[in-house]
Order: C-alpha cells, then sequence, then structure tokens
C-alpha cells in the first residue's frame, strides 16, 4: 500500500530546498537496456524523473546514477535517478519502421543529391509514374530545390548522382547513425554510458 501511494503521488512530489520543484523537468534519466547499453541514442532513451521513479517502486529498473537534488513526499526523501537500467531485457527490432525520421536519420540528415540540411523532403529514385515504390530502397532524403530541379525523372535522366545508393536499415545500423549526433547537454553521470562518434579532445 505504501508503495502504491508513493507511485500515485510521485508526480506531485517537489524537490528539497528549491522552490515548488523548479526546474524538476530537466532531470531527466538515461533509460539503459539490461545490458547496460542505451535503448536509443538518437533520440536520447530519456524518462522524465516521475516515470523513472515509478519505474524503481514497480521495481522495473535499477538505479546506476543519481543526480544531487532530492524529491521528497511525506513519508520518503531520495535522489533523482539519473541513469537507471531495465531488469529485463528489450530486444530490439532488427528492422526499424520505415518514417520519415528514420529516413533522415539513415540519411544523416543531409541532402544524397547536394549534402544540404535544410528544407529536406524525400525523393523517389524512381519515380512514381515509371514505377517506382515508396520503400526504403527507392527513398532518398532530398532538399526541395533538389527534388524539384530531379522532378519525375530519374537521377540519370536528371543528371543527378546520389552519393549513396538507398538501402533498407537495420536498427543497428541506424543507431550507428545516431552517435553522429550527440544531444546538446549531456549530464556528466551519463557519459560513462554513452559513446559518441566525435572528436576526443587531446
Amino acid at each position: 500500500m505504501f508503495k502504491a501511494e508513493l507511485i500515485e503521488k510521485a508526480a506531485r512530489w517537489r524537490s528539497a530546498g528549491d522552490d515548488a520543484g523548479r526546474d524538476l523537468q530537466s532531470c531527466p534519466a538515461l533509460v539503459l537496456n539490461a545490458d547496460y547499453t542505451p535503448l536509443s541514442y538518437y533520440p536520447l532513451s530519456l524518462w522524465p524523473w516521475q516515470t523513472a521513479i515509478k519505474a524503481v517502486f514497480l521495481d522495473r529498473v535499477v538505479i546506476v546514477e543519481s543526480y544531487e537534488r532530492q524529491v521528497h513526499s511525506p513519508n520518503l526523501d531520495m535522489k533523482i535517478p539519473s541513469v537507471i537500467a531495465l531488469k529485463q531485457y528489450v530486444k530490439p527490432n532488427e528492422f526499424p519502421a520505415f518514417t520519415r525520421f528514420n529516413l533522415f536519420l539513415r540519411d544523416r540528415f543531409a541532402c544524397q543529391y547536394c549534402g544540404n540540411g535544410k528544407d529536406l523532403t524525400f525523393d523517389h529514385v524512381i519515380p512514381r509514374r515509371l514505377g517506382g515504390r515508396t520503400t526504403w530502397e527507392n527513398i532518398a532524403t532530398a532538399c526541395a530545390p533538389c527534388n524539384l530541379k530531379k522532378g519525375g525523372r530519374t537521377p540519370k535522366q536528371a543528371h543527378m548522382q546520389l552519393s549513396c545508393d538507398p538501402i533498407r536499415p537495420t536498427s543497428w545500423q541506424l543507431q550507428q547513425q545516431g552517435k553522429s549526433f550527440p544531444p546538446h547537454y549531456l549530464h556528466e553521470t551519463w557519459r560513462d554510458w554513452l559513446y559518441w562518434d566525435i572528436e576526443l579532445e587531446a
């Protein structure tokens, strides 16, 4: 009963010593799989602090690291988890969903014709009017100007060169791509669990 009450009140907990739980939304928890690898690199697998605390009391996760900040209820004080690991391993799907976001991630958020990263859309490499299908293997990220220039032609007909042939990526390949895009903010307690493709300082 006590555990259930804590879970129900989690959203109303306040930060000890802060004014009305100031900026608690800036204390998300990094979520690791049971093998202590991130569930996702891009977007980074983060849970709000309330969700993390509920998962702790439901015995679904273990706390790996914590913030210095605390929350309190009438019966308990605890540090806010900053890194948690699932107790049960979640096996990722072999292939990701075919979505606009995943397509852009596969192509590193860049036009596959000119490399531009602005005004992105998607292009049917073999146009639909020529029998081209909306599949991983026939869709490439393109900026609006290149998409307009190519029109209803094939790249060869339009004298345009793809930087890479479109493929159906695996979930692992997308996660590897995601390592190239670290978020603007990384809490110090997260760094031991994340591996980014960025140049190391000397």
